[in-house]
């Protein structure tokens, strides 16, 4: 688990005329067994804030602190499409991105293949999986290096909804099991509300709007009516701060 403190986060692309602000004056903290869930219009600086956090982009200014234990939090990434190496099979997968390839390293990899159960296809090549499994895949990568924090960008936005359900599932069984700190952007408020303790809503000018705790029981239905009753607050959230126009 890691603890992480944003102060005064800013952020701009561009220069003159051109310049875009994509991140405004942020600040906010987050750190423990939580799982937090980013909102927001395209252009809000959803995942312009994941990767600052994840060290890809740099602030313009301001300060992000990752840390576990009083050190450098060591961080762990999944992204909008699983981005798995063609030419290697899916053990070699996610032995690429290990420090170390010992048996014990091919032990916990197995592992966390068999928690997303795809713990028989070990010597298969992603293309011959579907896309579902491919993210799978790539989820199982970023658990197995054991970060302290996991990034995730949008990983099921692209998958048809029976698939992405099953998988929101999967990946909040191995939150609950490994008690991961994740920060996790989505478009989708239902999803965010599914999986989420905590909702942060931005504005387009990536200006936090609001920090909406989630205080239902895991696991969540996203079919019961003190879900459903949620997302309808969240999305209220959105019409009060005329988010919903893009």
């Amino acid at each position: 688990m890691a603890e992480i403190t944003i102060r005064n986060l800013h952020k701009e692309f561009g220069l003159g005329a051109d310049k875009v602000v994509a991140l405004e004056d942020v600040n906010l903290s987050m750190s423990g067994h939580v799982f937090v869930s980013i909102v927001g219009p395209s252009g809000c600086g959803k995942s312009t804030l994941l990767n600052i956090l994840s060290g890809i982009e740099t602030p313009t200014s301001g300060a992000v602190d990752i840390t576990h234990e009083g050190h450098a939090a060591a961080p762990g990434y999944v992204f909008q499409a699983a981005r798995l190496l063609p030419w290697r099979t899916v053990m070699d997968n996610l032995l690429f991105v290990q420090p170390e390839r010992t048996e014990e390293t091919r032990a916990r990899c197995q592992r966390y293949l068999d928690m997303v159960q795809l713990g028989d296809k070990v010597d298969k090549f992603p293309g011959e999986l579907s896309g579902g499994m491919q993210q799978r895949v790539g989820i199982a990568r970023a658990f197995s290096v054991e970060p302290d924090v996991l990034f995730m960008d949008e990983p099921f936005s692209h998958l048809d909804a029976i698939t992405a359900r099953a998988l929101r599932r999967e990946l909040h069984t191995m939150w609950a099991e490994t008690r991961k700190t994740v920060v996790f952007v989505t478009h989708d408020v239902g999803e965010a509300v599914e999986l989420s303790s905590r909702v942060l809503v931005f504005a387009k000018g990536g200006r936090l709007k609001d920090d909406i705790e989630i205080d239902l029981p895991f696991p969540r239905d996203p079919a019961a009516d003190e879900v459903a009753i949620t997302k309808a607050a969240v999305f209220r959230k959105f019409e009060e701060l005329d988010l919903l126009v893009t």
